[in-house]
């Protein structure tokens, strides 16, 4: 019998597009092919010109196909948490018989029924997420297959989002050649592979810092409780540093991975490095410490932010602390600035796979992790049928398919009285 099963994720971000081609072997994954490009005509995970979008996933689907030498026809997408809702709901199945055996069937249809439910129109629904299984009346089951019982019961949640950015970007993966096989919400794939089982248990806030905006997401007993989004991510710090250093947009962003830093207490005065003048031949001396001061001060503002909103949630005690992934928590520094504004145990996640340890990553393949979780509970195939090495040169779906769906740090010293980083980021912009 062959073990093997493949998966691809398909994560349309503001900054990049990224593809990922998995090989699982008995719940072992594999990444055999990645491609990832610089996005373009989207902005804070929001469509805003269809063609570049949709040039965009090409340009990255072309690129993971070089690597495996295959052509790549289906996907599981990323959907964004920028305007996504939780919704609690709940299901019943009357079983054949007393003595029925519950099977994959069974819990897809109990699951399906979950989903009949009246929401708003101008919302969809994304996923259904199972909290926990009834098999007459004795709850907290994970898995009931192979369990026997007259009456199967599940409780979970509905992702919802709206209705005209899913359907814009599900249009978008079809007008660059692919088949959705299924959506999953990001902060669901995040958190499958950013945070342990007993984070999720106790209580933990995972931050991913994208390109346009920051998804926070609060997991509780095991499951996502609650998502929210900022208005702030890496390519506004890219901007604050291109208006502060007077240069281009790609100087700054450069300019950001090679020199930046997030906690002036810790970048180097001595550290100098040029900058081109934005329509000028001429070039100017920066230091590290200049550029931290202005990358230091986006990244309080939105740890603040972060505080205010848990605060208005009356989010008071996080006993995992507090999880940071997304492309940003690359820049040296972010934890120690997380844990001086959050007051709580910080750490880094990033995928501990070949070729994809980097934080960008970490929601590409907990895509494939959460689908694959939900699609083997249901007995569904979200697979390719063929080797990416096979014959045909193509990654197709099995028939059998759903149509769409550590560095730890304690905060030991209140922080020093200095001026404000929001200021000082202004005092760069403004005499």
């Amino acid at each position: 019998m062959n073990n093997q099963e493949y998966y691809i994720s398909l994560d349309i971000g503001t900054s990049s597009v990224k593809v990922i081609l998995c090989e699982m072997v008995q719940d072992s994954l594999t990444i055999i092919g990645v491609g990832n490009v610089r996005s373009q005509g989207i902005k804070k995970g929001l469509i805003v010109d269809m063609e570049a979008t949709v040039q965009s996933i090409r340009k990255a689907v072309e690129k993971a196909e070089r690597v495996v030498g295959a052509t790549i026809r289906d996907v599981i997408v990323t959907i964004p948490a920028t305007q996504a809702t939780i919704q609690p709901s709940d299901s019943l199945l009357l079983l054949p018989e007393q003595n029925h055996e519950i099977t994959s069937e069974d819990i897809g249809k109990v699951i399906e029924g979950a989903q009949i439910i009246s929401i708003p129109p101008e919302k969809e629904i994304i996923n259904f997420v199972p909290e926990q299984f009834l098999v007459d009346e004795i709850d907290e089951i994970l898995d009931p297959r192979g369990m026997t019982g007259k009456r199967l019961e599940v409780e979970g949640f509905l992702t919802l989002t709206s209705k005209t950015m899913l359907h814009n970007m599900l249009r978008a993966v079809e007008k660059a050649g692919l088949n959705t096989l299924d959506i999953v919400l990001q902060p669901l794939g995040a958190g499958m592979m950013a945070l342990s089982d007993d984070e999720r248990e106790h209580g933990v806030a995972l931050v991913d810092i994208g390109g346009g905006s920051t998804t926070v997401s609060l997991f509780y007993r095991g499951h996502l409780q609650h998502t929210f989004s900022i208005p702030i991510g890496g390519e506004r710090i890219t901007s604050d540093l291109a208006i502060g250093l007077s240069t281009s947009q790609d100087e700054a962003e450069l300019i950001k991975r090679k020199y930046g830093h997030a906690f002036v207490d810790d970048a180097s005065d001595e550290v100098y490095f040029s900058v081109p003048k934005v329509g000028s031949d001429q070039h100017q001396q920066f230091n590290q410490v200049e550029v931290a001061d202005m990358i230091e001060a986006r990244l309080e503002e939105l740890f603040y932010f972060i505080q205010d909103e848990l605060a208005r949630l009356n989010v008071r005690d996080l006993p995992g602390g507090f999880v940071l992934t997304g492309g940003v928590v690359n820049l040296p520094g972010v934890l120690d600035l997380a844990q001086e504004v959050l007051k709580n145990r910080t750490r880094a996640a990033v995928p501990d796979y070949l070729g994809v340890r980097e934080p960008e990553y970490t929601t590409s393949i907990g895509t494939i992790l959460f689908a694959h979780q939900m699609a083997k509970l249901q007995g569904i195939s979200l697979t390719v049928n063929t080797s990416p090495n096979s014959e045909s040169g193509e990654v197709k779906s099995n028939k059998n398919t759903k149509p769409v769906k550590q560095k730890n740090t304690m905060q030991d010293e209140e922080k020093d009285d200095k001026p404000s980083a929001m200021k000082r980021l202004l005092g760069y912009f403004f005499d």
